[in-house]
């Protein structure tokens, strides 16, 4: 591989970061840039979820101080997204790299929509606890929503959070900070258990994922700096609008 194709990863990664501190998303710049130099669909999508990971690890450090009293909900749906994201990593890799490069359109116009209804679902769910519409009494409903959520979290991963916070809003009644907190963990134990699965699975292509470990740290440590100084609505619909039109191309490229 040409070292433009890694100088094009590392800064899609920074990208990716940076996004993902303030918007989220970020899967939506690297998965296009990793097909665009030449890795096939497969080996892309698993060598994205290996290099993001410690993105997700810092995110859920982040918001520690919000976890605290929900000792409970953690160890009831943390197991929940690690099986969900362990079960859509077999999934992937069972799929095959011809049935999964047809899916990739629809995948990236998905998890667009998802991340351009994700503030129209926040306000939902703030309006339900001002409101004070509670859930069901138990909150072990919420595991086999998490675990379904979770497994399309293993199998792409683009758009999991707005998923798992609008099962939760369902579910729970409770502060977004809190909820929003509880989300980062699940979305770490789903991407965490995929990325621990894809590791032993020959399908990573370690030194694009190095790479793009590193630029993900920096572009998240730049993200977080920068958190007050742009509006990450703005990005969110930047990236939204970057991944219909590529995902508008794969779909065009698909049936011509």
């Amino acid at each position: 591989m040409p070292i433009i194709s890694y100088i094009l990863a590392a800064f899609a990664a920074v990208a990716a970061g940076f996004i993902n501190a303030l918007a989220g998303g970020g899967t939506l710049i690297t998965f296009p840039i990793l097909l665009a130099i030449g890795l096939p669909a497969v080996t892309a999508n698993v060598t994205n979820t290996v290099a993001l990971l410690p993105g997700y690890l810092g995110g859920t450090m982040a918001q520690s101080k919000d976890l605290k009293g929900q000792k409970k909900r953690i160890w009831l749906l943390t197991p929940a997204g690690a099986l969900g994201g362990l079960i859509g990593g077999i999934l992937l890799l069972r799929t095959g790299e011809k049935l999964f490069t047809q899916l990739v359109p629809f995948l990236i116009l998905l998890a667009s929509t998802l991340l351009a209804i994700q503030n129209p679902v926040r306000k939902w769910l703030t309006r339900r606890q001002d409101e004070g519409k509670a859930g069901p009494a138990s909150e072990l409903w919420a595991f086999f929503p998490i675990l379904i959520a979770t497994i399309y979290g293993g199998y792409f991963g683009a758009g999991l959070s707005v998923i798992v916070l609008a099962v939760m809003g369902l579910i729970m009644n409770d502060s977004l900070t809190r909820l929003n907190a509880i989300k980062q963990v699940i979305a770490f134990s789903a991407n965490g258990a995929a990325a621990l699965f894809f590791i032993f699975s020959g399908r990573v292509s370690w030194i694009v994922a190095l790479v793009m470990a590193v630029g993900a740290l920096l572009g998240g440590s730049l993200g977080g700096r920068l958190a007050g100084k742009v509006k990450p609505i703005t990005l969110r619909w930047i990236v939204v609008t970057i991944g219909f039109v590529v995902g508008t191309i794969y779909l065009v490229r698909l049936f011509i």
